[in-house]
């Protein structure tokens, strides 16, 4: 029921005088004398001046339910709930005497609170529950007016004005205290404070807003760029965080895991330990947060970096901050004292994994000694995950955030921001290509470090990366390994020193246990067996017998290694364990372990990063062992492994590259299908479009649309290459495999690209719908699912651009008027929208094809008069054509299909005159003499469509008809080869095209009916 009519029907005269019988009135003055009246001492049905009962006020309720059922107009729900409701309304009343707040209170929650807290009062069995949608609205409204007028009563009563210019006054004292408070503990700084603050914010903002790469040497790129233009806000994410929809008895604290943006976490959490890999980020986030703070100018920012200030004697004291962190500025005396004691720092300690352990329970107390004298501020202390235990600052009340891998889409901005800070825009695209193809180099990148080491090799490369990724494999560790650590100036590690290669050796037989086990993770103890056998040849090198410290100690620097969990160990990438264990079989002479397993999918880059580490003829004995199995994947594996291979016998390479040639590109939608099914190593290797046939970029593009389903982004970098592509088969591939991939994603890197011309875009989700609004204009659009018509109109940004429409499968499409906005539409195609009705509404468009299948009501189709073609498969209403059809329409082409002749037969057709092409699908009703002669008739009828069900089911029709000469074209469809055409031949004299559709699943040579058309050219088109 509407609000106004709802008002209508509880007007004044029935709330008005419950309110007065519910409510007691009081006398004048303040009320101060005694406590705040309640308002369970206000009403009347309760306490010693109690002058009505529970019944009376239940009464009262169903009479004010009963005269609104009486009141004229619809009545608000029906009427067999008129009890249930005025139970409901009085349980709610009587609730008015179970609030614990005064008058003052109540009207200051307002009258729509007021009845919330009323339902919540009276909630249970018999108030409410089960009423219908209009009674329960009803009662919500009824509740809210009595609130209104309850709230009205209150504001009138002789206390109400003094006792709230009484409460207005103590709640201004209590402000006026609590500001002078507030004045007392921040003191107004002086002069010296401000000045100075604006030089140290500046240095600040200056000081740190730059990104550095350490490890990198390469000649062209850059490793500083401004952090404003690179800076990409990465994620966190907090175990165990309690979960409010726990239910009773369940541990809300088990909780689930929330991610949140890690440059927001410090204004949600005041305390702050935030974990990560190396490379990660956490460096870049302290600058970030730092820089952002100077030039806010919300709070003081301290950069204080552990590795530098763990090298003098004691951790510095808050006078001592700048000088230790090598700021150049001088403070007044006391600065940093007033800026803490004021709460307006934001200390910022990075790196407590970058000084020994035997100095970090001293870094905890220092800065515990720091929180506990100057509360109120912001901490925030970053670690790699293994450098102290979970839970290590819990009792100073800091929040633990570990910074999540870098997604998709963070990894393309980082691209974005490295390449525009590099001022080199040319190579971002080939490189995000690579990265979604190349699935081992996708898996490397998912934090900044290595993302901008792998931006630095492309750009270096001109933009391709090394031939054989064991370059960047290499380059990788040993900046992780050894040089990023010294070139950041860190000291000493706590555990044994180890080069490179010491660390690689006993990183390669950790990797190798993995692969060989088929698992990602191992027991700690299982990885510490490992580097205790490996020590004793190592002990030059590593100089440590200890296998516990000296893993620890892996863990903690390497950046390759981590420990997920208190007693589990993996590699941070999936790419490098790989690597390694390639590495570790090559070395110890397991290549025959690495062909045994060449049937498992999960061995595919350890044995091509195995071909990396070979010697030449270890390399032959690999690829022609999998040549020799004669399985597609396998030889696919052999032209993966080229790329990784700078030296190899020519004859091999060649045998590889002759083999794999007969499977890439595929050559028809079944060789697409049969390569696809090699697994997503073939989208490396697909090639294009340069240098394709347009059967061959087909090809390729079903092949990456049928792998898209589990390698989205591999697919879509080898789709993006055709969108350009000139071929409608290939364009029409692009289209119709868009429900495969992101939505948004696919419609602006490869549909928002695309030749428009013939082809259609389908859009059958909501998601598909709402991503046209931001590509450009589409004249043709398919709609596939249940959409109302206004909702496809608002989804076209440029409803006037559309020239053609087709509607399928839309059982919630009836009323056509919203379809009016398409203005230059010329042909709509509604298939399977069995409720549509007004096609009169369609009228004012300048429709000239048309085509139904079916619809509820014909009778508008007379309204249409600029149709050239129609199409129709459904019973025509009437005795004939004439009645249901258009007649002032310049009809060119007409198609009837199933049952559309059943009742008007073809009388009428004469009528049009313009008619050249008459198509006949699988009729239902055999045709008469008579049908035939309004074929006859037509003067312009140059083309005849047959249904070959016509001709093997209603065979009669055939021997009706007439000798037609004018027809010159003859379509035979949904042929099965057992037709005799002879009757048919014979009566179209002057046909010379022939034209013969198979059904699916039949065929027959053409030559069979050759004979009956002596004179014309007959073609088999297969379907």
């Amino acid at each position: 029921m509407e609000p106004a009519v709802l008002g209508g029907k509880l007007a004044s005269s029935l709330i008005a005088p419950l309110v007065k019988k519910l409510f007691l009135t009081g006398g004048p003055g303040a009320g101060l004398v005694d406590r705040p009246v309640r308002l369970t001492h206000l009403v009347a049905f309760r306490g010693e001046r109690r002058a009505l009962g529970e019944k009376e006020v239940c009464r009262l309720a169903g009479r004010l339910v009963g005269d609104s059922l009486d009141s004229p107009g619809e009545p608000p729900f029906p009427r067999d709930e008129e009890t249930a409701v005025a139970d409901a309304l009085g349980a709610r009343l009587l609730a008015f005497g179970d609030l614990d707040m005064d008058d003052v209170q109540a009207v200051r929650l307002g009258h729509r609170e007021l009845a919330g807290r009323l339902r919540q009062q009276a909630s249970g069995p018999g108030t409410g529950t089960g009423l219908s949608a209009d009674a329960g609205y009803f009662l919500d409204s009824a509740t809210e007016w009595a609130c209104l007028h309850v709230l009205e009563f209150f504001t009138r009563r002789s206390t109400f004005v003094a006792r709230t210019l009484v409460a207005q006054t103590r709640d201004q004292a209590e402000l006026i205290a609590k500001v002078d408070e507030l004045i007392t503990r921040v003191p107004r700084p002086d002069a010296r404070d401000t000045a100075f603050e604006r030089r140290y914010l500046s240095y600040v903002a200056e000081r740190h807003n730059h990104l550095t790469i350490y490890g990198i040497d390469l000649r062209d790129s850059p490793d500083r760029w401004p952090l404003e233009v690179a800076y990409l806000s990465l994620e966190a994410t907090a175990d165990r965080e309690p979960d409010p929809d726990a239910g009773p008895g369940e541990n809300a604290s088990s909780g689930r895991t929330r991610r949140m943006s890690a440059d927001e976490t410090l204004d949600r959490e005041p305390r702050v330990l935030l974990r990560g890999d190396a490379g990660s980020g956490k460096t870049t986030l302290v600058q970030w947060l730092a820089v952002t703070a100077a030039r806010e100018g919300t709070r003081i920012p301290y950069v204080l970096p552990l590795r530098t200030l763990i090298r003098v004697a004691s951790l510095p004291v808050p006078a001592a901050f700048l000088g230790a962190a090598g700021c150049p500025l001088a403070p007044p005396d006391g600065w940093a004292e007033r800026v803490l004691n004021a709460g307006r720092a934001l200390v910022l300690v990075d790196g407590l994994d970058e000084i020994p352990a035997t100095d970090r329970q001293a870094t905890r107390e220092w800065l515990r000694g720091l929180i506990l004298t100057y509360p109120g501020n912001r901490w925030l202390l970053t670690t790699r995950p293994t450098a102290v235990r979970a839970d290590w600052l819990a009792q100073e009340s800091f929040r633990e955030l570990t910074l999540a891998p870098m997604g998709r889409t963070e990894v393309a901005t980082f691209v974005h921001r490295w390449h525009a800070a590099a001022n080199a825009p040319e190579y971002e695209q080939p490189l995000l290509d690579s990265l979604r193809t190349k699935r081992d180099l996708a898996r490397l990148v998912v934090n900044p470090l290595m993302c901008g080491l792998v931006c630095a090799l492309h750009r270096e490369r001109r933009g391709y990366l090394p031939t054989g990724r064991k370059e960047l494999y290499d380059a990788a560790l040993t900046m992780l390994l050894a040089r990023r650590d010294r070139e950041r100036g860190m000291g000493r590690s706590e555990g044994p020193e180890m080069g490179e290669e010491a660390q690689l050796e006993l990183l390669q037989r950790i990797a190798y246990a993995l692969v060989l086990s088929g698992r990602n993770e191992m027991a700690l103890e299982k990885a510490e067996g490992i580097v205790g056998r490996a020590l004793p040849t190592l002990a030059s090198a590593v100089g440590h017998p200890d296998p516990a410290a000296t893993l620890r100690n892996l863990l903690l620097r390497s950046g390759v290694l981590r420990r997920p969990a208190e007693d589990v160990v993996d590699f941070v990438h999936r790419t490098f364990q790989d690597y390694l264990a390639a590495r570790y079989a090559v070395a110890e002479g397991h290549l025959d372990v690495l062909l045994r397993y060449a049937d498992d999918t999960q061995w595919e880059d350890v044995i091509r990063m195995a071909m990396a580490h070979a010697r030449p003829h270890e390399r032959v004995t690999v690829l022609e062992e999998l040549l020799a199995r004669d399985v597609p994947r396998l030889t696919l594996l052999a032209l993966a492994c080229l790329e990784h291979t700078t030296t190899l016998a020519p004859a091999t390479r060649t045998d590889v590259e002759e083999r794999a040639a007969e499977l890439i590109p595929p050559r028809g939608n079944e060789a697409a299908r049969e390569l696809a099914g090699a697994g997503p190593l073939v989208l490396e290797l697909l090639p294009g479009p340069d240098g394709l046939t347009d059967e061959e970029a087909l090809g390729v593009t079903v092949t990456a649309s049928l792998l898209g389903r589990d390698e989205h982004n591999g697919a879509l970098a080898v789709l993006r290459r055709f969108r350009n592509h000139s071929d409608l088969n290939v364009r029409r591939q692009l289209t119709g495999t868009w429900h495969r991939f992101d939505t948004e994603e696919y419609a602006s890197e490869v549909l928002d690209h695309l030749d428009r011309a013939n082809l259609y875009i389908d859009c059958s989700s909501p998601a598909q719908l709402a991503a046209l609004a931001g590509m450009r204009p589409w004249a043709a659009v398919r709609v596939s699912g249940p959409h109302r018509a206004d909702a496809i109109a608002a989804a076209v940004p440029e409803p006037g651009a559309v020239t053609e429409l087709n509607i399928r499968e839309n059982p919630d499409l009836t009323g056509l008027d919203a379809l009016r906005c398409f203005s230059s539409l010329n042909r709509l195609e509604l298939t399977d929208c069995p409720g549509v009705t007004d096609l009169d509404r369609l009228a004012s468009l300048p429709l000239t094809e048309l085509v139904l299948d079916p619809v509820a009501d014909l009778s508008g189709l007379r309204s249409l008069p600029s149709l050239t073609t129609l199409s129709l498969v459904q019973e025509l209403p009437g005795d004939d054509l004439t009645e249901t059809l258009p007649t002032g329409a310049p009809l060119g082409f007409l198609f009837l299909g199933h049952h559309s002749t059943d009742t008007t037969g073809l009388r009428g057709l004469r009528q049009w005159k313009s008619l050249h092409t008459l198509s006949l699908g699988p009729l239902n009703t055999e045709l008469t003499a008579a049908d035939w002669q309004e074929v006859a008739a037509l003067p312009g009828l140059t083309h005849l469509y047959v249904n070959a069900a016509i001709i093997r089911n209603l065979p009669a029709s055939i021997g009706r008809m007439p000798e037609l000469p004018g027809v010159e074209v003859l379509r035979v469809a949904a042929m099965e080869g057992t037709e005799h055409l002879a009757a048919l031949a014979a009566r179209l004299p002057g046909v010379h095209t022939v034209i013969m559709w198979n059904r699916q699943g039949h065929w027959f040579p053409v030559s069979d009916f050759q004979p009956l058309f002596p004179d014309a050219e007959v073609t088999l088109e297969q379907r």
